[in-house]
C-alpha cells in the first residue's frame, strides 16, 4: 500500500479513536457522577432515586428505576456507540499500524518469523486472550475478584513475555 495513504489513514483513524475514546470515557464519568449524586431519600414507588440538573440553560429531571419500567419508552438512548466506535477504530488502527506494516512495527528485529506469520500470531493472541479471559471470568475463580485479578495479572505478564520473543516491544505490549 502507498505509504502516503497509510499515513493519512493512520492519522484519520487515530483521531477518530481518540475522539470516540474521550466520548466513551466522558459518558462513563457522567454516569458514575450521576449514580453517586442521586437523591435517594423518599423516592417514588419503583425508583431508587432522582436528580435535578441544569446545563446550557436547560433544567433536567433524571430518575433511576430500580427495575425496568412496566412500559419502556418508544425512544430510548443507549450510550453504546462510543464504546463500539472506540473498539472498532482501535482494531482498525491495529491493522493499519501493525498488520499492514508488520515488517516495520510488528516483527522483532533479527526474528526468523515472516511478517505474515507474526500477523497470524497477533490475531491468534487476541482471540486466545479473549477466550482465556472469558473462561476465567465464568469459572469459580470469577467469584473471587482478588484471585481473578492476580491470575489475570500473572497471565498478562506471561503473555507480554511470550509475545516479546516474537514481536517488537511495541507490538508485544499492544497485543
Amino acid at each position: 500500500m502507498d505509504p502516503y495513504i497509510t499515513e493519512w489513514l493512520n492519522i484519520a483513524v487515530r483521531w477518530m479513536h481518540m475522539i470516540t475514546g474521550v466520548a466513551w470515557i466522558g459518558a462513563s464519568f457522567y454516569f458514575v457522577w450521576l449514580e453517586n449524586n442521586l437523591n435517594r431519600q423518599n423516592p417514588r414507588d419503583g425508583l431508587s432515586g432522582d436528580l435535578w440538573a441544569i446545563h446550557g440553560g436547560g433544567i433536567y429531571h433524571l430518575e433511576k428505576y430500580k427495575l425496568a419500567p412496566e412500559k419502556m419508552p418508544e425512544t430510548l438512548h443507549w450510550f453504546k456507540w462510543e464504546a463500539y466506535f472506540t473498539w472498532l477504530t482501535g482494531m482498525t488502527l491495529l491493522f493499519i499500524v501493525f498488520y499492514a506494516n508488520a515488517d516495520i512495527y510488528l516483527v522483532k528485529p533479527g526474528s526468523e518469523f515472516s511478517s505474515s506469520t507474526t500477523v497470524m500470531i497477533g490475531i491468534a493472541s487476541l482471540v486466545a486472550g479473549w477466550f482465556v479471559y472469558d473462561v476465567l471470568c465464568n469459572s469459580a475463580l470469577g467469584k473471587k475478584p482478588m484471585l481473578l485479578g492476580v491470575a489475570l495479572f500473572v497471565g498478562l505478564v506471561f503473555a507480554a513475555w511470550a509475545l516479546s520473543l516474537v514481536f517488537s516491544g511495541r507490538g508485544a505490549y499492544i497485543h
